[in-house]
């Protein structure tokens, strides 16, 4: 698995707790923590491990520096349950399609060599 800039613990942070708060109610214990990768992470953890999750972030990115997307809260999450992870901040980089493709190639290879085993 892996992800661009995503938002990793959205029942603890702004846009999440409006989105989901609108999606899905209010019950945050039961609902909400099955759509939290931060919660799931732990869950699935305890039954079944990636081999590796790959994430990367641009440090420029404002969603990062706003408090949305939580990373270091994922990376903690997987810490505390086991979960390999590999979280790369990407220094000068934003939200834009240039980081995304920057670092494309990387997570093919990442999934490639996943797929050949």
């Amino acid at each position: 698995m892996s992800a661009f800039s995503p938002i990793c613990n959205p029942s603890n942070c702004p846009w999440g707790l409006k989105a989901f708060g609108g999606y899905l109610g209010e019950d945050r214990k039961e609902l909400w923590v099955q759509y939290d990768a931060t919660e799931l992470v732990v869950k699935v953890a305890s039954e079944d491990r990636f081999d590796d999750i790959l994430i990367d972030v641009g440090t420029a990115d404002g969603f990062l520096k706003n408090g949305q997307l939580l990373p270091e809260a994922f990376e903690k999450a997987c810490n505390d349950c086991g979960q390999t992870l590999t979280l790369r901040l990407q220094d000068g980089y934003d939200h834009s399609y240039f980081f995304i493709s920057t670092f494309m190639p990387d997570h093919i290879a990442f999934h490639a060599a996943r797929l050949r085993k």
